[in-house]
């Protein structure tokens, strides 16, 4: 009798837990936050407003016309030795012109000139013509022995043409055959180009003092 009193009471409590769970209001999940505090929206191109007429123009508008351009009137001026002599005048000039912009170019410098007897086909013969140098009295000369001029015999690098000239008529006078050369490097040097306009003229001597420094006209760029 008892344990049917029991299982009795078992089965209401179960019936009861199982309406409450059945008919009591059900708590909304709360949502989480799209974006972290302080971070904007993610917008998709496709949700975006398109950019108005007016923007669009002023991104479109060049700072000058075809017009201004065909108008103005280019020049170059240099060469320049170094960067910093270059850097300077761009600043110099920059507030004046329209336009500026610099190059690196090439020139051709002579760095002094070679008296020299050309190469013998042998080392021995070589100091062979050496020992009648001295013989005659000449100094100063040197038997090369390695490399591109191998068995020539140099007599002398001189700065100025003038005593190259000297040092071969010397030494031809001895009965020997000398040559000169002069000796060059290639160096770059830098260009300064610049726009103006042809109604407002100006002399960039006045802010450039460096000597040396010719104009020439080039191509509007």
């Amino acid at each position: 009798m008892f344990a049917r009193m029991l299982f009795l009471l078992l089965i209401a409590l179960n019936i009861g837990v199982g309406c409450w769970l059945y008919f009591a209001p059900q708590t909304a999940a709360g949502q989480l936050p799209a974006t972290d505090t302080g971070v904007a929206k993610l917008t998709l191109l496709s949700e975006q407003e398109p950019a108005s007429e007016s923007n669009a123009a002023e991104l479109a508008t060049a700072p000058e016309s075809f017009a201004d351009l065909h108008n103005d009137t280019c020049s170059s001026i240099g060469p320049f030795a170094t960067q910093a002599d270059m850097r300077g005048a761009v600043n110099a000039l920059t507030p004046l012109v329209s336009r500026i912009q610099y190059r690196e170019a090439h020139a051709t410098e002579t760095r002094g000139y070679w008296v020299y007897l050309p190469a013998l086909s042998s080392r021995e013969q070589a100091l062979a013509i050496a020992r009648q140098l001295s013989a005659k009295g000449v100094r100063d000369y040197y038997v090369v022995t390695a490399g591109d001029q191998q068995n020539t015999i140099s007599l002398g690098l001189f700065r100025d043409r003038g005593n190259a000239d000297k040092r071969r008529n010397e030494v031809a006078a001895l009965g020997f055959n000398p040559d000169l050369v002069t000796r060059t490097e290639e160096l770059p040097v830098y260009w300064v180009d610049f726009a103006t306009d042809p109604q407002h003229p100006f002399d960039w001597h006045a802010r450039i003092t460096q000597r040396d420094l010719r104009e020439e006209p080039v191509t509007c760029f």
